[in-house]
């Protein structure tokens, strides 16, 4: 009934937030329109899951882990539900019941106190946050960068994982970059970047850090890892800079010996889009195990030409295989479906949730 306020209900909500509780307007950075988006999502898909515990409490997990970075204490915890309630009931008017209301509280409580544990659970373990020192960065046209960071402590994560990055240009604003490499032995981490229009982390990652210069690092996430194929064989297609955890799979697959065949499809626009394809011929060139296929959709030059969900068609079936996808949300949902459509199983297709790695413009 009231996603169609969404946007107004996430204003109002920081309004009332940080009228009731200035203590925590610091938290935050003072542009607020990707915050707001932020917290509209993770709602919706709290909605999406009550009726997947299992999943809801991991996401919820995943949430709290995140939110120590913001410094997020849990005594912040009640002040959030107050005015997130608070907030649903002005725009949900007389649909918002005595009933409803009890059902959204005992919600609340119930996500707040998953995020705490997590929380709880992870300061003992390792940092919130992590320096990490720039120590490479190479352009590759188009807008991207690539950026290789050296944290100041051991990073631990699993190829396919994503973190957050803070940059010291931009405090408090953090977005999310797939990690383009299986772990190394030197601990070192390399992000491929788009400087997006208006992205002010973005593009101060791609046109202003130097070598030298200190980001911070938030844990690392996500679920597109190895560990979750259960077939032998792997399908990995990537779009854009959508390739960065797809490389980082192939990497770890070599790390592992090389006993599965993977088929990687990489899609763009134009052939000059056509992004890391040389890198990724190399790789092929080494590993007997990876076949390479380029496809372009806007252009007519030698290869193949379509967009990646109509190539995966004429190439599949794939329906043995675990997939991996990678890249702008509207490929991904569409070679999900032309995927499901010709008869792979949708628990074996994996990927990020759309909403995380900031891998092109949305």
């Amino acid at each position: 009934m009231v996603e169609p306020l969404a946007g107004e209900i996430t204003v109002y909500f920081y309004a009332i937030l940080f009228a009731r509780y200035p203590e925590v307007r610091p938290m935050f950075p003072p542009g607020m329109d990707a915050q707001r988006d932020r917290l509209l999502r993770a709602l919706l898909r709290i909605v999406d899951l009550v009726d997947d515990p299992q999943n809801l409490v991991r996401f919820c997990g995943h949430l709290g882990r995140d939110h120590r970075k913001f410094g997020t204490l849990p005594a912040h915890f009640p002040a959030v539900g107050e005015c997130l309630l608070a907030s649903l009931a002005r725009y949900a008017g007389s649909a918002w019941t005595p009933d409803i209301a009890a059902a959204w509280a005992k919600a609340y409580g119930t996500v707040a106190q998953v995020m705490i544990s997590a929380a709880e659970e992870d300061e003992a373990v390792r940092p919130a946050v992590w320096p990490a020192t720039v120590v490479h960065r190479v352009s590759r046209g188009h807008g991207i960068a690539e950026i290789t960071v050296r944290p100041h402590m051991s990073y631990e994560y699993a190829a396919g994982q994503y973190a957050s990055i803070e940059t010291p240009w931009w405090p408090k604003r953090w977005r999310y970059y797939s990690v383009a490499n299986a772990p190394r032995e030197d601990g070192t981490l390399t992000f491929h970047v788009r400087a997006v229009p208006g992205g002010s982390v973005s593009e101060a990652l791609v046109h202003r850090a130097a070598v030298g210069d200190v980001v911070r690092l938030g844990p690392p996430m996500g679920d597109m890892i190895l560990d979750a194929a259960d077939y032998e064989d792997l399908l990995l297609v990537a779009g854009g800079t959508g390739l960065a955890p797809i490389r980082a799979l192939i990497e770890e697959v070599a790390r592992r010996g090389g006993r599965r065949q993977v088929h990687l499809f990489l899609g763009a626009r134009t052939g000059a889009e056509l992004y890391g394809v040389d890198d990724m011929l190399r790789m092929a060139q080494r590993y007997h195990w990876l076949t390479i296929r380029g496809a372009v959709s806007d252009e007519y030059v030698p290869g193949i030409r379509g967009t990646l969900p109509e190539v995966l068609a004429e190439y599949g079936p794939w329906y043995e295989h675990d997939v991996f996808l990678s890249g702008p949300a509207r490929m991904v949902v569409s070679a999900k479906e032309t995927l499901t459509l010709n008869g792979t199983r949708p628990d074996r297709i994996h990927h990020d949730p759309f909403e995380t790695p900031v891998l092109s413009a949305p």
